[in-house]
């Protein structure tokens, strides 16, 4: 039997072991657990964080494309005012050449040389004088160029100022140059044209013949047999071709004709040479014919301008005067 009063036997050992096992268990678990949570956490925070950066990227990109929409639109709005102040500015330099222009008028007008219904006249005369000139530079119109000297001689007379007394000489000087002209080109090139024109129906269509003093003996001696032309000639002899070869020749004339209203000396020349050289074409060689020839070789010649040293001195010491 066991001793009362003897200590009691130790538990064995895996009784004390095991509340132990239990224990580490549950706090892997527990460890396990929490590590997963906190995993979970993160992953949600980043996740959140990952959301909001691209919210917040996207709304960057949303307010930069304002910003430039923004930026185009003042850039638009400068263009615009740049341009306002540009037509703006011309409009204030244009106000200033108009203001200067009106400044020099009344200055002008307020002048004491310068009466109102003399400065009136000096510029009729002044539009006389340059129309004059341009009607002979431009047209050599010798006719209308006289009538616009006339009209400006009438108008200087009207001035009483003693100071115009030279551009007067001046003027009859010009005038006298133009009346030593003569008739006017254009007029006489036509009129010679016409006479020509008209003599044309009445040259001889068959070449005369020749008398017996003007025969060598063979051609007297043939003349009862055979008739001898030249063959060195393009004669026409068809109907058709000659009424063709006519109706050339007054084109041409025609031509020459539009050239004298043009003044145009070049294409005058040009269409009264081509005229000549269907003359003897249509024509056999005659007296008549060489007279018509040698008519239209001088009108050839003509010019059709007019040609004056003293052209625009009136108006060059008019001006002149009305500078100073």
């Amino acid at each position: 039997m066991p001793d009362p009063e003897s200590p009691p036997a130790a538990p064995p050992a895996r009784r004390s072991r095991a509340p132990l096992g239990w224990l580490l268990l549950l706090a892997i678990v527990l460890a396990g657990v929490w590590g997963w949570h906190a995993w979970q956490t993160r992953v949600a925070t980043e996740r959140a964080a990952a959301d909001d950066a691209a919210q917040r990227l996207s709304a960057l990109e949303g307010r930069l494309d304002t910003l430039r929409s923004e930026q185009r639109t003042q850039a638009q709005r400068m263009q615009q005012a740049e341009a306002t102040n540009r037509v703006l500015r011309d409009e204030l330099l244009g106000i200033g050449q108009r203001a200067a222009l009106l400044e020099d008028s009344v200055s002008k007008l307020a002048d004491p040389d310068r009466h109102g219904a003399q400065a009136l006249r000096l510029d009729e005369v002044e539009m006389l004088l340059s129309l004059a000139q341009q009607r002979l530079q431009i047209a050599s119109d010798l006719d209308g160029a006289r009538r616009a000297y006339a009209l400006a001689a009438g108008m200087l007379d009207g001035i009483d100022d003693p100071a115009y007394l030279s551009l007067r000489q001046t003027l009859a000087q010009e005038r006298a140059a133009l009346d030593a002209q003569g008739v006017d080109p254009v007029r006489a090139a036509s009129a010679g044209l016409d006479a020509v024109q008209r003599g044309l129906p009445a040259l001889p269509t068959n070449a005369a013949p020749k008398e017996d003093s003007e025969r060598s003996w063979w051609e007297r001696l043939t003349s009862r047999l055979v008739e001898v032309r030249p063959s060195d000639r393009g004669h026409v002899r068809a109907a058709s071709d000659r009424e063709a070869g006519l109706e050339a020749l007054e084109i041409e004339l025609t031509l020459a004709r539009a050239a004298l209203e043009r003044r145009d000396t070049a294409a005058w020349r040009a269409a009264i040479g081509r005229a000549d050289a269907w003359l003897p074409r249509l024509w056999p060689d005659s007296p008549a014919l060489r007279a018509q020839r040698k008519a239209l070789q001088a009108l050839r010649a003509r010019s059709l301008g007019v040609a004056t040293p003293v052209l625009g001195s009136t108006l060059v010491q008019l001006r002149s005067m009305r500078a100073h």
